[in-house]
């Protein structure tokens, strides 16, 4: 299991949709990159003058990221980005 540090979020992005509203079905070139991801873990958050700051998110959220934010990684054969929780614009309810 990969546990993040600091106030550092381990997501999974959300699959991009493969058909548009009216119908047409996308290439895989032609896809946008998706923004929404699935939080999978969450680091305890970072240290501001010697006490630990809450994270607003946690674990199972779903939230849009900033584009092309983050570290990717592939972990027993998922992929995974862990991004600071500054790159986090917003939660999905």
């Amino acid at each position: 299991m990969i546990k993040p540090l600091s106030d550092r979020v381990l997501i999974k992005m959300k699959e991009g949709e493969e058909t548009t509203k009216s119908g047409i079905i996308l290439a895989g070139s032609s896809k946008e990159k998706p923004q929404i991801a699935e939080v999978i873990e969450v680091g305890p958050g970072a240290k501001v003058e010697g006490k630990i700051e809450e994270m607003n998110v946690k674990k199972g959220d779903n939230v849009i990221v900033s584009k092309y934010s983050g570290t990717e990684i592939k972990y027993e054969g998922t992929e995974y980005i862990i991004v600071k929780q500054d790159d986090i614009l917003a939660i999905v309810e």
